[in-house]
């Protein structure tokens, strides 16, 4: 999945990778790919904002590479919520479905 996006995990990040799918799949609703593709999304966003706020020139390296810090950031390792603690929060409920409902 990674390769076909062109990134690719730095050796530390493989292996707080290979720890971060052992713990997530002990949860609740644990979906196979389904969760393994939202942690690897979001370790990107957390590997984009990293290289923001660190203000350095960034190289294709870098663009491309994910971090061990980039995954340790998840709530999985936190251990701050017992249950599917890196999905998403459920939406806000809107005047539509208060209308659908009744």
């Amino acid at each position: 999945m990674l390769e076909q996006q062109r990134y690719a995990l730095s050796p530390e990040a493989e292996t707080v990778f290979r720890d971060y799918i052992e713990r997530r799949m002990a949860m609740p609703r644990f979906a196979n790919a389904r969760s393994i593709r939202n942690a690897l999304e979001r370790a990107r966003l957390r590997q984009a904002n990293r290289l923001v706020d660190e203000g350095d020139i960034v190289t294709r390296d870098d663009l491309m590479r994910i971090e061990a810090s980039d995954l340790l950031k998840s709530r999985v390792f936190a251990n701050t919520l017992p249950d599917d603690s890196d999905a998403l929060p459920a939406p806000e409920p809107t005047d539509l479905d208060h209308h659908a409902a009744t």
